[in-house]
């Protein structure tokens, strides 16, 4: 049985593999060059948002350097793994292919999680083998390392929607330097769309509906054992509506009916699931804890099927988040006023076809270090292009 699943999994045992798979190289890049380093890669996101396919497209790169032999891939929540463990499961990917111990071996391990002991089983692999390890899991909040198992062992990616770049390119689109006034129809077919990779291609939006299914009942519901589905998806839906905004917990649990403490736990359900982000008030502890934090959806075109295509400054602010979430902003507040975005020296103000307050803008000009006012499609490209100036 393990035999048949492990040659059903890797195709390239036994012949040419070609993946067919979309190119994203802002992280496969990354992944591949990871292969030279003594670390565990911990590949994360939104279920669906690619981290097989990244998976895959690292595999099809490597197959040009080294034996197919050398290359292991397994989805972990397989059927019929249940009673193996990783350690079983690489013991028979030796047998089938004759390796010896001290053989360098590359183990491609999906959804990681399933295997309740996989934190111990990955820092035995990393202190006692031959092994270059790539692991996946949509869950965050089951990835904890609460007794430091793989601390200094582990790398994270966490893998986000695709961008308005990965978009055009996933579709094939180019747009002429002459045809510049085609870039803001495209840019709000994004804002409609998101960035889940088949849905961009296949514009199914039964697809979208599943996944959001599978996102309630298997990354909430069932891992958490709740028995009220239907209080899930309310509170899914509150969280939906609020994307780009403000959340109380308070508020929220009162909307619902619930206790304070269910909803704060909630909340943190959804945000290790990469369902949604969120951002504290910038600030002294005080300031942060007393404050709501902002949200945002881990991908817009889930939050534009549960609202609908609604409040374009909101959805624009969540891809404003999106291109700088690896600086760690906060939301900036003085004096009652309120600015989207800052960081050490970085203050962002998104106002999608609007004008600032002239509060909000004496405060923005005053503040000393850069700053962006992002109001269209040319200035979010700018903010990109400042982000990332090799891209």
């Amino acid at each position: 049985m393990i035999r048949d699943l492990l040659y059903q999994y890797n195709p390239w045992w036994e012949g040419e593999f070609q993946s067919k798979l979309q190119k994203r190289a802002k992280y496969q890049n990354p992944l591949y060059q990871a292969k030279e380093r003594r670390s565990i890669e911990m590949i994360t996101g939104l279920r669906r948002v690619g981290k097989t396919a990244l998976m895959k497209l690292v595999i099809e790169k490597l197959l040009s350097e080294i034996s197919a032999d050398r290359i292991l891939y397994i989805s972990l929540d397989a059927y019929g793994l249940e009673k193996y463990s990783i350690h079983d499961i690489l013991e028979e990917f030796r047998k089938i292919h004759k390796h010896s111990r001290d053989k360098q071996l590359y183990l491609f391990l999906d959804e990681v999680v399933f295997k309740d002991n996989y934190q111990q089983e990955l820092k035995n692999f990393y202190d006692n083998e031959n092994l270059k390890i790539y692991v996946s899991s949509s869950q965050a909040g089951l990835m904890k390392d609460q007794r430091g198992l793989l601390t200094g062992r582990m790398r994270l990616h966490e893998i986000l929607p695709l961008n308005f770049a990965e978009y055009l390119d996933f579709l094939n689109i180019i747009i002429k330097p002459s045809e510049s006034y085609l870039l803001e129809k495209y840019f709000e077919e994004f804002m409609k769309s998101g960035g889940i990779p088949e849905y961009v291609l296949t514009g199914d939006i039964g697809y979208l509906d599943e996944l959001c299914d599978n996102l309630l009942y298997k990354d909430i519901i069932a891992v958490h054992n709740i028995k009220d589905s239907f209080l899930i998806r309310d509170y899914f839906k509150l969280l939906m509506e609020r994307a780009g905004k403000q959340a109380s917990i308070t508020k929220m649990a009162n909307v619902l009916g619930i206790s304070r403490d269910s909803s704060s736990r909630y909340f943190g359900f959804f945000q290790n699931s990469y369902i949604i982000h969120a951002i504290e008030r910038c600030g002294k502890i005080n300031e942060r804890i007393r404050s709501g934090k902002k949200v945002y959806a881990g991908d817009i075109g889930i939050r534009n099927m549960v609202t609908g295509f609604t409040d374009k400054g909101a959805l624009f602010e969540n891809l404003v988040f999106f291109d700088i979430k690896h600086l760690a902003p906060c939301y900036y507040i003085d004096n009652g006023i309120q600015l989207d975005f800052k960081t050490d020296n970085l203050l962002i103000e998104v106002k999608f076809n609007s004008e600032m307050t002239p509060k909000q803008k004496e405060l923005f000009d005053s503040f000393p270090g850069e700053k962006f006012l992002i109001k269209d499609i040319k200035s979010f490209l700018q903010l990109r292009q400042h982000m990332n100036p090799g891209n």
